[in-house]
């Protein structure tokens, strides 16, 4: 079985003060502690080549460079405005205390499977088994992890790696995602003996 660290949309527009969500003031304690937690883990796959794939939450700037975003989101997110999470910009970016990523993946919904080559890419690199971790919980993380489910991908949820808003709707998607992945924490599986296998 190969695995790969998949970390969902652990990017500045997110989690960084100066991104988007933390200009609007919606950023937490538990999500800005991830990615110092993921840190360690993502050095290790990488010693031991695995591959480390970022996920990057992206949207596509329209005419006149206003956002091209889903009805529910601009709903629930109406202070997204242009350049915020637009492809190639900092924002978009995996934060740096998770770089460097080997493999990104742009996406535009909360799987990082609708409508992206990340299964293209699982493929040929010929992994069989997902280590996912990334924001938030109830969102693109439960929604990638069950689609890699149904595509048959081994997976395994970083409990302590991921992180929503209110740490009951966090609970309750890790209590949810036991039907379809395995979970763990960070310092359980470093402490693996071959954590890339």
């Amino acid at each position: 079985m190969k695995t790969a660290l998949l970390l969902c949309d652990l990017q500045n527009d997110f989690l960084h003060p100066n991104g988007a969500y933390g200009r609007a003031g919606l950023g937490n304690a538990a999500l800005a502690a991830l990615p110092a937690r993921i840190a360690p883990l993502a050095d290790a796959m990488r010693a031991a080549g695995a591959p480390v794939i970022a996920t990057h939450f992206t949207l596509v700037p329209g005419p006149g460079g206003a956002p091209l975003i889903s009805p529910h989101l601009r709903r629930i997110r109406g202070f997204l405005g242009p350049g915020d999470f637009a492809p190639g910009s900092w924002g978009q970016q995996t934060v740096d205390a998770l770089q460097p990523v080997g493999y990104s993946v742009e996406k535009i919904a909360y799987s990082a499977f609708y409508m992206t080559r990340l299964e293209w890419l699982l493929r040929r690199l010929e992994v069989t088994h997902l280590l996912v971790a990334g924001i938030v919980t109830n969102g693109g993380v439960t929604s990638t992890v069950r689609d890699a489910a149904v595509r048959d991908f081994a997976v395994t949820v970083l409990a302590d790696g991921c992180a929503a808003f209110e740490p009951a709707v966090h609970d309750t998607a890790i209590a949810a995602l036991r039907s379809v992945a395995e979970i763990t924490t960070i310092q359980e599986y470093l402490g693996r003996s071959t954590p890339c296998d």
